[in-house]
């Protein structure tokens, strides 16, 4: 029975503030519990290959200049110890560098690089347990993910929805963690909700604004539910008020997305893992051309020309980029990420360099990509990112390939065997941690519902 307001009129934020206040590890499936172990593991390698980055050594700088000199919560990248906010800021900011972070597709959300910064930070300052970082996790992201799906594809077309809804995820994330009511967490939610922001704009100049936003979304969130600990209130209707998020932020909201299959649909297990280490827009149509020279036999040097046909999503997240500079801006061209693709069979962490930037042979490839919108596509996305390229050979040749889920997807995802391999990867690509030390950590999140302390993952 919906929740009603004082008014008498149903209340969806209030429905799902009850639902994530009410979870509980000894209710949660088997397989849910195992997925939040693997999407910790994903994202604890995720932050450790942003140690020395630019962005993230500017974040420690002003956490260092900032914050306490000793706190309970550790910043994985440079193992010292600050306070909850601080840890959940820097945190934040690593674990979505080198884009190899999750993404769940529906809400087009990456949900673990600012759930779990949020939560780890507040686990270790309050004591939790690993059971309860698990629950509060599941909040984070049946919280965000809901959101993300409520504010609908309208507002990916200008806010980048892990700094938006990213930001009531970790304050759920954080409020259960802190076993706040319903009430409470509608307080956190509703002070979260009115912080909420982050802009696509970066993506022109290449800024630094993508860390900023999972940076701050995780450390927002963070504040707003021990703030709503100590009795600080916020809006009751943060997202569907004549004057909240959706108001502000969105022409198509749909409320139904707030309260799906509350307690039968999981979220978390819905979420996808990235396999290649670009903007996850790119992926069905790397995939797809990894697969069409496969089959064909072909080389690079075979192909003439490409076209990658999408959802317009993709159009607008990655149609600003047409000459990449930087890595990083590499990592959201489609031209970029397929010339690598053709030329190296792969697009992963260590093809992304300055190297690759001035390799004449990657921009000639890129020059001869180009996007289209492509209708079947567009129809599917966001609840599915199908793939499809079409290839023109030297030797005239037109060939096509289609792909229904790229890997990495729930129906094809990755083995915990390929998990493993990717963190280790991830880990020492920065000198973050080494194989030695990976391997402990990875054994440990594989019993992370018998921990009795989630402290020290990393020794100084």
């Amino acid at each position: 029975m919906p929740a009603r307001t004082a008014a008498g009129t149903a209340s969806p934020t209030r429905d799902l503030a009850e639902f994530l206040a009410s979870i509980r590890y000894e209710s949660l499936p088997a397989a849910v519990v195992a997925r939040a172990e693997e999407l910790f593991l994903d994202w604890f390698a995720s932050a450790l290959a942003g140690k020395g980055a630019r962005p993230v050594a500017v974040m420690e700088k002003f956490s260092d200049a900032m914050g306490p000199e000793d706190g309970a919560s550790q910043m994985l990248v440079s193992r010292k110890r600050t306070s909850p906010f601080f840890a959940a800021l820097v945190n934040g900011a690593a674990s979505h560098c080198v884009e190899q972070d999750d993404l769940h597709n529906g809400s087009v959300l990456h949900p673990g690089t600012v759930v779990f910064p949020a939560v780890l930070a507040a686990a270790q300052d309050t004591g939790a347990t690993g059971r309860e970082l698990i629950a509060a996790a599941v909040a984070g992201y049946e919280c965000g993910v809901r959101v993300g799906e409520f504010l609908g594809r309208s507002h990916y077309k200008v806010f980048h929805t892990t700094g938006t809804a990213g930001k009531l995820a970790a304050a759920a994330g954080v409020a259960h963690l802190l076993k706040l009511d319903a009430d409470g967490m509608r307080h956190a939610l509703g002070s979260a909700g009115t912080m909420a922001a982050g802009l696509w704009e970066f993506l022109r100049d290449a800024a630094d604004s993508k860390q900023l936003h999972t940076a701050k979304a995780a450390a927002d969130g963070l504040m707003a539910a021990y703030l709503a600990r100590g009795g600080f209130t916020g809006a009751r209707e943060i997202l569907e008020g004549k004057q909240g998020m959706a108001a502000g932020m969105s022409s198509d909201a749909d409320p139904k997305w707030l309260t799906d299959r509350l307690g039968t649909r999981w979220a978390l297990a819905e979420t996808s893992f990235k396999f290649h280490a670009s903007c996850r827009h790119t992926h069905p149509a790397a995939d797809a051309l990894l697969e069409l020279m496969r089959r064909h036999k072909l080389e690079a040097e075979d192909i003439s020309a490409v076209t990658a046909h999408v959802h317009q999503g993709a159009l607008d997240v990655l149609g600003p980029v047409t000459d990449p500079q930087t890595i990083h801006q590499s990592k959201f061209s489609m031209g970029f990420v397929l010339a690598l693709i053709a030329l190296h069979g792969r697009a992963g962490l260590g093809d992304f360099t300055e190297a690759a930037l001035r390799d004449k042979r990657v921009r000639a490839f890129h020059d001869n990509v180009k996007m289209t919108l492509d209708p079947e596509i567009d129809h599917a996305y966001p609840r599915r990112w199908m793939g499809r390229v079409t290839a023109t050979t030297r030797d005239g040749r037109e060939l096509e390939q289609r792909i229904t889920s790229p890997k990495g997807d729930p129906d094809n995802t990755l083995t915990r065997v390929e998990l493993e391999d990717k963190a280790l990867r991830l880990a020492t690509y920065a000198g973050g941690a080494t194989a030695e030390e990976m391997k402990l950590v990875i054994a440990r999140i594989w019993r992370l519902d018998d921990e009795s302390s989630v402290q020290d993952f990393l020794c100084v």
